[in-house]
């Protein structure tokens, strides 16, 4: 499920490419396909680089030695990368989880080129507000959400940073209803017939991105969209 658009976020060869909080790899692997670039994810569970090295390897693409992947455990407060690495950082749905989100931003700052490009994307409010309603279990286990963002707050602070916003959008409508039928039935979620239903329709529209749902998401996601995405320009002197 991929939440960046790289319409919005272009990808030039030769890029050097982080995707920070890379999880499962959806991202870090989307940048490697997408462009010629060298694409590096970083994580801090073992488990998830072992899962994204083993996605991963069906895309390899090892004769074109223009294209280069990576992985490295690492914390997003001090990342093992010099200043001005990156051409590009991507980090998707991960400072809800960070208990020091604003040290993760100035890390991220650190390591981008004066000039490149950051996207972040966050739980949207109102979605995840009926989330943490439904089910304290859902912020509450090991690993989960810490905070609920309001959008403009969080914009402001990384424009503080020294960057500018260039776009915004939101994302994956059709999710919101389904993570509200999990938090409502989170102690039956895996028995419910009513998730497994709606889980069987986000499989499909994933697999096959039928014409219908990825209009009817398009249309909802001002509306409905779980995720807010945001794009910024690192500015020269920051």
């Amino acid at each position: 499920m991929q939440t960046v658009d790289f319409d919005h976020f272009e990808l030039r060869p030769g890029d050097r490419v982080l995707d920070l909080g890379c999880g499962e790899g959806r991202h870090v692997i989307a940048a490697y396909l997408e462009g010629t670039v060298q694409a590096v994810g970083v994580d801090l569970a073992l488990d998830d680089l072992v899962t994204t090295r083993e996605k991963f390897e069906p895309f390899d693409l090892p004769d074109d030695p223009e294209r280069c992947f990576g992985l490295a455990s690492a914390t997003a407060l001090a990342l093992p990368f010099a200043d001005n690495t990156f051409d590009k950082v991507i980090c998707s749905e991960v400072l809800e989880h960070i208990p020091d989100y604003r040290g993760a931003l100035a890390e991220i700052r650190r390591v981008l080129k004066p000039g490149g490009l950051f996207c972040a994307s966050v739980p949207r409010r109102w979605p995840e507000k009926i989330c943490w309603a439904l089910s304290r279990e859902y912020h509450q286990v090991p690993g989960g959400h810490l905070r609920i963002f309001r959008a403009e707050a969080l914009s402001s602070e990384i424009e503080a940073l020294g960057f500018s916003r260039y776009e915004r959008h939101w994302a994956h409508a059709l999710h919101a209803p389904f993570w509200w039928l999990k938090c409502l039935f989170w102690n039956s979620q895996d028995s419910n017939w009513l998730i497994r239903q709606y889980h069987r329709l986000l499989v499909w529209d994933l697999m096959d991105q039928p014409a219908f749902t990825r209009m009817l998401e398009r249309l909802l996601n001002p509306v409905l969209g779980k995720s807010v995405v945001m794009y910024y320009r690192k500015e020269a002197f920051a």
